[in-house]
């Protein structure tokens, strides 16, 4: 009983009796046969939960012919991969050709020759086995490769929200700044894909690792004495200089970290460049290299952005938060001086998402009502005539 399931099955597609009985006596001892007496009973079969492992078919059949049925078993996803071979009294060199090109794998001439039959047909199964182990193992290896990378993707973001932690924790008033500002860099990166100044760099695979790169753009505070990070108050002059260290700070422990690895990470390239340049400012003024212009990364200009209107909003020990108004005030004001114009204009085009963005991710419930408050007035007056 093993032995007979274990057989391959070969689907014999003839109108005639005769040849069907000639057929079957022929592959009887290797073979399970399967019958059609016409081309839609063939494909019925084909498409049947237990497909043949190879079909037969002849070509002159009534109703719809073996080139018709080859045509539609190889237009089919389900069935293209059945071998086929033709088998039919059609001699001439232009049928071969007809067959041979609608996907037929061998074609066949009657009267048969038992033994050529029979070999054509091991040699075609023999084929396909071959041709589906490669198959399996193409899907199994997309399949390990899928998983591994959703693996290391998943480690990335680890690695970065365990980083971006530590920063947080040292300095706990800011709450859920990383967040939020992460995704007004991404809101604003997919804004200005549009615009030939960064259409060529903000792909989908940028975007995305700007994303992931952006909470750590304060990954040096963890370096900056409590004293100075934790005073409730404005900065002294020596104390400023001390806080600006950690744009250098936070670069520096991400290319350490690189060093230890012995390579340089492809999803931290961009967290250094926002951790070193975020504080530069499009007129020259920032720190800490003075940079000007497009000399600033486009990944450190979105990050400035997001980074002062957040801090603007934002409740410290020694402040209140600002209303959105006023904020956008100051940003707008930094057009050209602190700001890369056309990042402002896209910030300003974004402020129901911007506001929304808050509100989800504000640091108590009253932020988050205030700001939702704000969304609804805002989205009003947007919608008001």
């Amino acid at each position: 009983m093993n032995d007979t399931f274990a057989k391959p099955t070969i689907l014999v597609v003839d109108d005639t009796p005769d040849n069907i009985d000639l057929m079957c006596a022929v592959l009887e001892d290797d073979y399970r046969t399967k019958i059609a007496v016409n081309g839609e009973r063939a494909l019925k079969i084909a498409n049947g939960d237990n497909k043949p492992d190879l079909i037969l078919l002849d070509i002159m059949m009534p109703g719809m012919s073996g080139y018709e049925v080859c045509q539609q078993l190889k237009a089919n996803p389900a069935t293209r991969d059945i071998p086929v071979i033709f088998v039919t009294a059609m001699s001439e060199v232009a049928d071969e050709q007809m067959g041979l090109n609608l996907g037929a794998v061998d074609y066949i001439t009657k009267p048969i020759s038992a033994p050529i039959v029979l070999a054509r047909i091991k040699t075609q199964l023999s084929m396909k086995r071959v041709h589906d182990f490669l198959r399996d193992q193409n899907h199994f290896l997309e399949t390990e490769v899928e998983l591994r990378t959703r693996e290391v993707m998943a480690l990335q973001d680890v690695t970065i929200h365990t980083m971006a932690s530590l920063a947080e924790t040292r300095d706990n008033e800011t709450g859920n700044h990383i967040r939020r500002t992460a995704h007004y860099v991404k809101i604003l990166a997919e804004r200005l894909r549009t615009n030939p100044r960064f259409s060529a760099f903000l792909t989908d695979k940028t975007i995305e690792l700007l994303f992931k790169s952006a909470p750590l753009h304060d990954i040096g505070k963890v370096g900056i004495p409590d004293r100075i990070l934790l005073k409730p108050g404005r900065f002294e002059p020596h104390e400023m200089e001390i806080m600006k260290t950690h744009t250098t700070l936070g670069r520096d422990a991400i290319v350490s970290a690189e060093r230890e690895l012995g390579i340089e990470v492809d999803f931290l390239r961009y967290a250094k460049e926002i951790a070193y340049g975020h504080q530069e400012k499009w007129d020259g003024s920032g720190y800490p290299l003075g940079l000007s212009g497009d000399d600033i990364p486009v990944s450190a200009r979105l990050m400035a952005v997001a980074d002062v209107y957040d801090a603007l909003i934002s409740r410290r020990v020694y402040k209140e938060g600002m209303s959105h108004e006023a904020a956008v005030a100051i940003i707008v004001a930094g057009r050209g001086q602190h700001f890369d114009p056309d990042m402002v204009d896209a910030f300003l085009a974004l402020q129901p998402e911007i506001i929304a963005i808050a509100a989800r991710f504000a640091d108590s419930d009253h932020d988050m009502h205030q700001q939702r408050e704000k969304l609804e007035l805002f989205t009003k007056a947007s919608d008001a005539p």
